[in-house]
C-alpha cells in the first residue's frame, strides 16, 4: 500500500502515523523546507493540546460539526491524546482552567520525538513539494526543486490547513482543485480573530497593547469571561475568540454590531451601585473610579471613551446610570481582524462531501482532514485535537478502503 498524505501539520502526520502502523508505505509532502511550523508557533504560547471537559461538553465546543466530528473525536479522545504525548516522553499536565499541556511547554520537544518516530516507521517526508491539483488521469501533481513531477499513489490523505498564517504553510491555494473537482467549499473566514474599533487618537496610544482582564464580554445571549487586549485598531484575546464565530457572522452580516464588557462581573449590580454612591468630594473622575470601583486605568478609558460616544458626561450620571454602565460597556466593532492574522479558519470543505471514513464521496480514495474541512472550534485545545483526530480518522479510512 502506497499512500500520500499531503501536509506536515499534526492532521497530516497523524494520518502517517496511522497508516504506518497499518502496514502502508508513506510519503508526506508538504511545499515548507520543515514540518510543523505552525504547530511550533502555537507552542510558543505554552502547547494548549487539548482540554480535560467532560467529552459532551467537549464535543459542544463544536457547534454545528460537532455531529460529523464526533465518531473521529471519540475514537481519538482527549485522554488516548494525552496518552499519545506521553509514548512521547512528553507527558502533560492539566491546568487551572482545564486546559491540557506538555510539562515541556512547548511543541518542540514533542514534534522532534514525533518525528523520531515517523521516521523509525519508515514514513518518508519530502518537502519543497507543492501539490498543484490533480492531472487528467487523476495522478497527484507537484512542483518541486527538481521540477514538475506526478505520482499515483493507491490512496491519498490531504491535511492542508485553511488559510491563516500562510507564511507557516497553510495559505488556501488548494481550494481550486477541488471546486474544479466539483467539491463544495465553504468561503474561508477568520477564526478565533480579532475585530476593529474606531478608537479615537487618545485611547489608542495611551491604551494601545494594554490587556483588559477579568472582564465578562457579552454578545448575543453568550457571555464569557476572561481577558482581552487592546490594539491599535481594535480589540483581541482569549474571551474575544470566545465569541469570535456570532461576532464574526454579524459584522458580516451587518457591518457593526455592540459588544457589552462588564467591567465589574464579581460585583452584584447592588454592591456596585453602592460604591459609586460614595461623595467623589474633590477626586478627578479618573481616581474616583478607580478608588470607588476599582477600576484600572484602561477600564477607566474604556468607560470614558464609551460615554464620549453616546454623548454621555460620566461626572453628570447618577450612580445607577453609571454603575449600569460599568457593567455593560458598548463597544462597537466595525470589521473583522484580516484571514491572515487569526488564529484559525472558518469555512472548508463542506462535511457533506465526506463520509463516515473521511473520505470525499466524490473521489473514492482520497482523504480530506484538519483545518480544511468546515468546521470551527475556539481555542482551549479544541483546535489541535479535531485535528489530530481527524488526522487518525482519515489514516483508518484509507487503511480500510485499501483493504476493501
Amino acid at each position: 500500500m502506497n499512500i500520500a498524505v499531503i501536509g506536515a501539520g499534526p492532521a497530516g502526520l497523524m494520518a502517517a502515523e496511522v497508516l504506518s502502523a497499518g502496514g502502508a508505505h508513506v510519503t508526506v509532502y508538504d511545499r515548507m523546507p520543515s514540518v510543523g511550523r505552525k504547530f511550533l508557533l502555537a507552542g510558543r504560547g505554552g502547547l494548549n493540546l487539548t482540554h480535560s471537559e467532560p467529552l459532551d461538553a467537549f464535543l459542544g465546543r463544536y457547534r454545528e460539526a460537532a455531529p460529523h466530528l464526533r465518531a473521529a473525536i471519540e475514537a481519538f479522545p482527549p485522554t488516548a491524546l494525552r496518552a499519545w504525548s506521553d509514548t512521547l516522553g512528553q507527558p502533560t499536565f492539566v491546568g487551572s482552567s482545564g486546559r491540557v499541556f506538555p510539562q515541556a511547554m512547548k511543541a518542540s520537544p514533542l514534534l522532534r520525538a514525533w518525528l523520531r518516530r515517523l521516521d523509525q516507521s519508515g514514513v518518508q517526508l519530502a518537502l519543497g513539494h507543492r501539490w498543484t491539483g490533480w492531472s487528467a488521469n487523476g495522478g497527484l501533481q507537484f512542483e518541486t526543486p527538481a521540477g514538475r513531477t506526478s505520482l499515483e499513489p493507491d490512496a491519498t490523505v490531504i491535511a492542508l490547513g485553511g488559510a491563516s498564517w500562510p507564511k507557516l504553510g497553510a495559505d488556501g491555494g488548494w481550494i481550486d482543485s477541488f471546486k474544479a473537482k466539483g467539491i463544495e467549499i465553504a468561503p474561508l473566514r477568520s477564526a478565533n480573530c480579532g475585530f476593529r474599533v474606531g478608537w479615537s487618537d487618545l485611547f489608542r496610544d495611551r491604551f494601545e497593547g494594554q490587556p483588559l482582564k477579568g472582564v465578562e464580554l457579552s454578545f448575543g445571549g453568550e457571555t464569557v469571561r476572561g481577558e482581552a487586549t487592546i490594539t491599535r485598531d481594535g480589540i483581541e484575546g482569549g474571551a474575544i475568540y470566545a465569541l469570535s464565530a456570532p461576532l464574526r457572522d454579524a459584522v458580516l452580516a451587518h457591518g457593526e454590531v455592540v459588544l457589552h464588557v462588564a467591567l465589574r462581573p464579581d460585583l452584584a449590580k447592588h454592591d456596585l451601585i453602592a460604591r459609586v454612591s460614595a461623595p467623589r468630594q474633590k477626586q478627578s473622575m479618573s481616581t474616583y473610579l478607580r478608588k470607588a470601583a476599582g477600576l484600572p486605568p484602561v477600564a477607566i478609558g474604556l468607560l470614558q471613551e464609551a460615554a464620549i460616544a453616546g454623548g454621555l458626561n460620566l461626572s453628570a450620571m447618577d450612580s445607577e446610570a453609571l454603575a449600569a454602565l460599568i457593567d455593560a460597556v458598548p463597544v462597537k466593532l466595525t470589521g473583522v481582524a484580516p484571514l491572515d492574522r487569526a488564529i484559525s479558519t472558518a469555512g472548508g470543505i463542506a462535511l457533506n462531501e465526506i463520509d463516515t471514513q473521511f473520505m470525499l464521496r466524490k473521489m473514492p480514495g482520497v482523504f480530506v482532514a484538519g483545518e480544511m474541512l468546515d468546521w470551527e472550534a475556539p481555542t482551549g485545545g479544541y483546535l489541535l485535537q479535531a485535528c489530530f483526530a481527524t488526522g487518525a480518522a482519515a489514516g483508518r479510512g484509507a487503511l480500510n478502503y485499501l483493504k476493501r
